[in-house]
């Protein structure tokens, strides 16, 4: 089973990366963590993403596209950075996110979310 981990962002992940010991610190025990996530041969990938004043949004209705220039509010509703994992099951997810540093300096949230595989939508891969 295919999981995507969300690290969910918080006010201070919006205002961007300051390399203070502390940040230093927190990015060496990540770092360790995904080590032992790889040795498991869980990690497929990982990367944190760049507040949402960098970012973009392409807003879809019919034919018209609008872009939308970051930042965007409600920074508990975005993403700040992600894995995609390869596990037995949820349960093994949660077991793993509960390993994790914690990924903010203050509160945070870390969201599972299944990935469909073609059998899930019906269809068959060749």
């Amino acid at each position: 089973m295919r999981v995507m981990v969300l690290v969910k962002a918080t006010e201070d992940s919006e205002k961007g990366f300051e390399p203070t010991a502390e940040a230093l610190a927190s990015f060496e025990a990540m770092g360790k963590y995904n080590d032992e996530l790889a040795e498991a041969g869980i990690l497929i990938t990982a990367d944190g993403l760049a507040p949402s004043s960098k970012g973009k949004r392409i807003a879809f209705d019919g034919d018209s596209r609008t872009v939308i220039d970051g930042p965007f509010a409600q920074p508990r509703e975005l993403v700040a950075g992600f894995w995609l994992w390869e596990v037995k099951d949820m349960d093994e997810a949660v077991a793993w996110v509960k390993r994790c540093p914690n990924p903010m300096p203050g509160p945070s949230e870390i969201e599972i979310r299944p990935i469909y595989e073609m059998s899930d939508l019906g269809l068959e891969s060749d």
